[in-house]
């Protein structure tokens, strides 16, 4: 074979998301861009802010000797400077740049963090439904993923995350707010969480706690995100400007450790380290330097919202059902019949593209991403009530 035999197991198991992406090309060929309501992909599709451009402009007028070199693997040391003055004020813990580090995006932030503190065979308890490119990281760097069962409206089960801990377990792995869900852990749940790993600690066995937040920013309904940081000692937080500033192709993020952690500047030492042999060796120079000069600027999200009262009116009158999500810009819906698949199939005939929820470990599901035009979300409703009046 010429090609890795876990590589290519890989290949056959690729993600829906990316399955539904391909044949929304196919039909889009077949039936005109304009007729192909495509909620497959969740590629943010607001404009960064004019901030963004801004500063970018300035940068790029500006020659400055060395602006485009290697720095330190971790970033720049103002950068990492501004990034944890925020992350301080956000989170009321005293992080300082010692305990940031610049990432390549979120998800290259999260295979630094599993590198550095997996070994081979250990355990990471991941919430399900779940963003199933971690099976893939924590795969990466020889860990084993251990789902647990979220509770039916998809928030947090403590019993289940409890069930699925065992002397291996190195991590429990969250994403809030969440994708596919939506939902956003409430304190409550998160102080629960902490409690329970606080209490393996004491026994003598650490347990990380890995926020991945990169949807932090986009939350409605004055929800707030709660703090791991605050809450656990042993946490890190990986987030990313791919949907804040809606720059995801332009892969930056960062990690933020709390100072706490045990063996903490080990921890970041083997992160940084990591970032290096992964072959990122450092965030994008550029990038770095724009996001330090906006740490208070977002996306206005008002678009997202309104697309998700949008689509959340229309569907709940055509007669599906799910929770109203909190945060990020998914609708996670009970498919109709009991194979989210075989759903997901029919609603092609009617020219939709959605993800299986069994792609996210979420049998029974489907999601809709709606960071798309108002417009599609209005041309698509029809055709979901059609949909659902005609399923087989």
């Amino acid at each position: 074979m010429p090609i890795a035999a876990y590589i290519q197991e890989s290949i056959e198991k690729s993600s829906w998301i990316r399955k539904m992406f391909e044949e929304g090309i196919k039909l889009k060929a077949r039936h005109g861009e304009e007729n192909v309501f495509d909620f497959s992909l969740g590629n943010p599709d607001l404009d960064p802010p004019d901030k963004f451009f801004e500063v970018l402009k300035g940068f790029a007028k500006d020659a400055v000797k060395g602006a485009h070199g290697y720095m330190p693997n971790a970033g720049f040391p103002a950068v990492r400077s501004a990034i944890a003055a925020r992350v301080a004020r956000e989170h009321g813990i005293p992080v300082t740049a010692d305990y940031v580090v610049m990432t390549c995006g979120a998800a290259g932030g999260l295979n630094a963090v599993l590198k550095a503190i997996l070994n081979p065979g250990d355990e990471v308890v991941v919430p399900r439904p779940y963003f199933v490119e971690y099976n893939f990281y924590i795969a990466n760097h020889n860990g084993v993923t251990k789902l647990a069962d979220s509770d039916p409206d998809f928030s947090l089960n403590i019993g289940t995350i409890r069930n699925a801990i065992t002397p291996r377990t190195k991590a429990v792995l969250i994403n809030s707010p969440n994708n596919p869900t939506g939902r956003v852990y409430p304190e409550k749940q998160i102080k629960e969480l902490s409690d329970m790993l606080s209490g393996y600690y004491k026994k003598g066995q650490v347990i990380y706690l890995i926020s991945d937040e990169p949807y932090r920013e986009i939350v409605y309904d004055d929800t707030a995100v709660p703090s791991i940081l605050a809450s656990y000692p042993h946490s890190i937080m990986v987030n990313s400007y791919s949907k804040s500033l809606s720059i995801p192709g332009e892969r930056i993020g960062y990690i933020a450790a709390n100072p706490s952690c045990d063996s903490a500047d080990k921890l970041m030492a083997g992160i940084i380290l990591c970032n290096r042999i992964l072959g990122y060796v450092n965030a994008p120079a550029l990038m770095q330097r724009i996001v330090a000069q906006l740490t208070d600027v977002a996306v206005d999200i008002t678009p997202y919202r309104r697309r998700r009262d949008l689509l959340a009116e229309g569907l709940n009158k055509a007669g599906y059902t799910f929770p109203l999500p909190e945060g990020a810009f998914y609708i996670f819906c009970r498919s109709p019949i009991e194979d989210d698949v075989k759903f997901v199939r029919h609603l092609q005939k009617f020219n939709i593209l959605a993800v299986p929820g069994s792609g996210f470990g979420g049998a029974g599901y489907f999601r809709i991403a709606y960071c798309v035009s108002e417009d599609v979300i209005r041309r698509s409703l029809p055709k979901f009530r059609e949909a659902l009046e005609n399923r087989e």
